[in-house]
């Protein structure tokens, strides 16, 4: 297996630490709002690849944080009047739901930022000791970046060619404009805890590195994110851990390309900015994540509702050839004592190992749906219209067929729901009303259901309700 290692810029043959274990760290989300759809993409990714892994035989040590303390939290609890911790906790709760649906493994370790504060103080003492750290001011503490002999290894980005480019705030005391905040002083009314120099709270980029000493207390072999954290994030986590103890953060550093919405970038500013959530409304959290994986992790993709719709039809196509595996099965006339071996099939194997093939080039997982969606024709192939069936066949397809939804983490044992809360409180409300016989308000949340594109029809076996996003029908 071979993946694009962000810090040489090139493909390298992977190789796990001792004893076939696979410590990889994802950053995760600033918990102030609800993951956005560009969130979605390294955490389909990243998943999909631990999946992998675990496919193979490692045993693989997943980390993921939450950055429970920022000025987007402190700004989100003023503006809702709440503590900023219980903003924290709320959207924790709210990405749970988010990252179960779209059907991420749960993490092996979720550290957040304010439980690990006695371990960010103790990598800012020992770069005081060395020379990385001072104190400026106020009791802010940076990192000394032109110490670091390598900075912008990561990146690419050359000094002198950062320095032309910076605006320093007349606010900040810096020794210089590229130096980067490790501990920030605490402002009047903001969360803060005592340290050495002051209560405050740490820096955004302090607080990976520290995770992964805590957790860790070695060099990780994957660091991954979205290609928004290469720099400066990425950048400052590695100064600053290798600074404090001499070894490289992580031997391998994987980043995914951008998500764009119709081909601009996401801000809220010009209209197109969307939550996961407001998608899987839609949707269902499945179609997400397959277009997150439909092209490779290090290309840029591009959402659109268009492009939702083509997602959920292809899976449903992938639906509709389990469904025929086990109608086939179940009409097989083959004793069931009588065993072939798998390889017997050749065309499966085949699709098989181009899968696998796909995935060992740097991950790509485009090429291996690619490969799926020949799976699933050559399998309709072999069994539409067949009077017929092998049971080693049928067993040989669903197995293999099983083991690439896994890894992709595309979970099709149930049919996706698509009613937000909107509409399943109308419905109810609805329900009320005829329960009562109050029909004139029945009829009047029917008409606003369909003016929200649901369909509502009262039938002898209950209501039936319908679904219309732009040509696709869902039916509950």
């Amino acid at each position: 297996m071979v993946i694009h290692n962000t810090l040489s810029g090139q493909k390298e043959l992977f190789k796990s630490g001792t004893n076939n274990v696979v410590k990889i760290y994802e950053c995760g989300p600033t918990v102030y709002n609800f993951i956005h759809i560009g969130n979605a993409r390294p955490l389909c990714v990243f998943d999909s690849l631990r999946r992998y892994l675990i496919y193979l035989g490692y045993n693989v040590i997943f980390v993921k944080n939450f950055t429970d303390i920022d000025d987007k939290i402190i700004k989100r609890a003023n503006d809702d009047g709440v503590p900023w911790d219980k903003v924290a906790e709320r959207f924790i709760k709210e990405y749970y739901v988010d990252a179960r649906g779209l059907g991420e493994l749960p993490p092996t370790y979720e550290p957040k930022a304010t439980e690990n504060i006695p371990a960010m103080q103790k990598i800012i003492k020992k770069l005081f000791e060395s020379g990385f750290a001072y104190e400026q001011g106020d009791g802010t503490v940076y990192f000394r970046t032109r110490k670091f002999a390598n900075y912008g290894q990561l990146s690419g980005m050359v000094l002198e060619d950062l320095q032309a480019g910076i605006r320093v705030p007349t606010n900040e005391q810096k020794e210089d404009p590229l130096d980067f905040v490790l501990w920030k002083v605490a402002k009047q009314g903001e969360p803060c805890w005592e340290s050495p120099w002051g209560n405050g709270r740490p820096g955004w980029h302090i607080e990976c590195s520290a995770m992964i000493d805590s957790i860790f207390e070695d060099t990780i072999d994957i660091h991954c994110g979205g290609h928004d954290l290469i720099f400066p994030h990425h950048e400052n986590e590695l100064a600053q851990y290798t600074a404090y103890c001499g070894k490289p953060l992580a031997n391998y550093w994987m980043h995914n390309g951008f998500v764009t919405v119709d081909s601009e970038k996401m801000a809220k500013s010009v209209g197109n900015f969307f939550t996961v959530r407001e998608v899987a409304n839609v949707f269902g959290y499945m179609p997400i994540r397959l277009l997150m994986l439909q092209a490779h992790y290090r290309t840029p993709i591009n959402y659109s509702a268009d492009a939702m719709k083509q997602s959920f039809s292809s899976l449903q196509r992938i639906r509709n050839c389990l469904e025929l595996l086990r109608e086939k099965e179940e009409q097989t006339t083959e004793l069931k004592s009588e065993k072939q071996p798998i390889e017997r099939f050749e065309e499966l194997e085949v699709l098989k190992n181009k899968f696998f093939c796909e995935l060992d080039d740097d991950f790509n997982t485009s090429g291996a749906i690619g490969v799926l969606f020949d799976f699933v024709r050559e399998v309709n192939s072999r069994l539409a219209g067949a009077k017929s069936f092998e049971q080693s066949y049928i067993g040989a397809a669903t197995k293999i067929l099983g083991d690439f939804l896994e890894i992709l983490g595309l979970d099709l044992t149930e049919p996706e729901t698509f009613e937000d809360e909107q509409v399943k409180l109308l419905l109810d409300q609805r329900e009320i009303s005829r329960a009562n016989k109050d029909f004139k308000r029945a009829d009047e949340l029917r008409q606003e259901l369909k003016r929200m594109g649901v369909s509502v029809e009262d039938t002898p076996s209950g209501v039936k309700v319908r679904k219309d996003v732009g040509g696709l029908h869902f039916e509950r």
